[in-house]
């Protein structure tokens, strides 16, 4: 399990700021992070888990030198963030206040800013889901090699709150890891409505509007497939906006023994971005701050496939054909054993919606087949 490496102070920073949010189910969350509801209580009752600093944010007794000392401590801590993370984060962690531009100042004296030095600097203007869950963006970022073997990461993040969900060290791009750590996901913090994936493996198909195997269980787990237009990354933007912040932050100069060692690396900083990175696209609050567990809880086994009484049910045989009037029509090789239906169209005599669970897989007209 991708948890096992992360400190129990940092699943419990987890459980306590979901279990906070607003309309969250608490003991679905106790069940979830295995954990009992007297210790649940317990840590929610726990204020040092948001530990803040109650001092005014004036301080007219220091130093110059002292605040330049606290400016260098974040950057060395962080040495991908610039005056405005640095700055609110001592506002909201000391009680100092300290302008963004005076950041800079200090950063550039002592040699810690140059020209377009910052990979993860450019803003990017796009759409937000109104709610957590309603759509996860899931990727690779692009491999990369360790003393021992090349590292795949495989990230998953949230639209609406830039909740890092899966961040995982995998040493290929194949369908079964990739179905495992989302089933850990989705045990931990529930099923989205929708998953947006590009066109390529373990996830997209050769054939445009095929399903894969790793499609087809999302589906019938009730999660809503869809894939961004090809040579189109921007849709997936957000995801690729954090890969270029996970490059700054965790992979540029640094170099790994094995994927133990990466994933190590990966469930630090993953915390420190979910948890206490201030993000500018949130008017500087944190991910975890805007997320919240999805209600939709992973099942303990895959549902029945159901279709309406005016459907024409088909089972998928050898080849990924389907028999209808004595013709054959192929509806793809991941659904070979699965059922899907044939929904007649009002506007058309002959017309047919071919779907699998509530996913339209294509619309044909039996007379042009025939």
């Amino acid at each position: 399990m991708p948890w096992s490496a992360v400190t129990v102070k940092d699943q419990r920073q987890e459980f306590v700021g979901l279990a906070r949010q607003a309309d969250a189910n608490v003991s679905e969350l106790f069940r979830r992070f295995g954990i009992s509801r007297k210790t649940g209580y317990k840590w929610l009752s726990r204020e040092d888990l948001e530990d803040r600093s109650r001092r005014p944010c004036h301080s007219p007794s220091r130093t110059a030198q002292e605040l330049q000392d606290q400016v260098l401590a974040v950057r060395s801590e962080h040495p991908a963030w610039g005056g405005r993370k640095i700055a609110h984060v001592l506002a909201r962690d000391a009680g100092v206040c300290i302008a963004a531009s005076t950041v800079n100042s200090v950063l550039k004296r002592h040699g810690l800013i140059s020209p377009g030095a910052s990979a993860a600097a450019t803003a990017w203007q796009r759409f937000e889901h109104e709610s957590p869950n309603a759509l996860w963006q899931i990727d690779f970022k692009g491999h990369f090699a360790t003393d021992t073997q090349r590292c795949h990461s495989l990230t998953v993040l949230d639209d609406h709150s830039r909740f890092n969900l899966v961040l995982q060290a995998l040493a290929g791009e194949r369908r079964e890891p990739v179905r495992q750590a989302l089933q850990d996901a989705f045990r931990r913090y529930g099923l989205p409505e929708r998953i947006n994936a590009d066109n390529g493996p373990p996830w997209g198909a050769p054939t445009v509007g095929a399903l894969t195997g790793l499609g087809v269980w999302l589906i019938r787990l009730g999660v809503r497939l869809s894939h961004s237009r090809p040579a189109h990354p921007q849709t997936n933007g957000k995801d690729e906006r954090f890969h270029r912040t996970l490059a700054a932050e965790v992979l540029l100069g640094r170099k790994f023994r094995d994927l133990a060692d990466v994933q190590q690396h990966f469930n630090s900083w993953r915390h420190v971005y979910n948890f206490e990175r201030p993000h500018e696209a949130l008017g500087m609050q944190t991910p975890a701050s805007r997320y919240s567990a999805s209600m939709r809880s992973m099942p303990g086994k895959l549902p029945d496939v159901e279709y309406g009484p005016e459907d024409i049910v088909r089972r998928v045989g050898d080849g990924g054909r389907i028999s209808i009037r004595g013709l054959k029509l192929r509806v793809g090789k991941a659904l070979i054993g699965q059922h899907v239906a044939l929904r007649p169209r009002l506007d058309r005599d002959g017309s047919f919606d071919v779907y699998f669970c509530h996913h339209k897989l294509d619309a044909i007209e039996l007379d042009a087949v025939g």
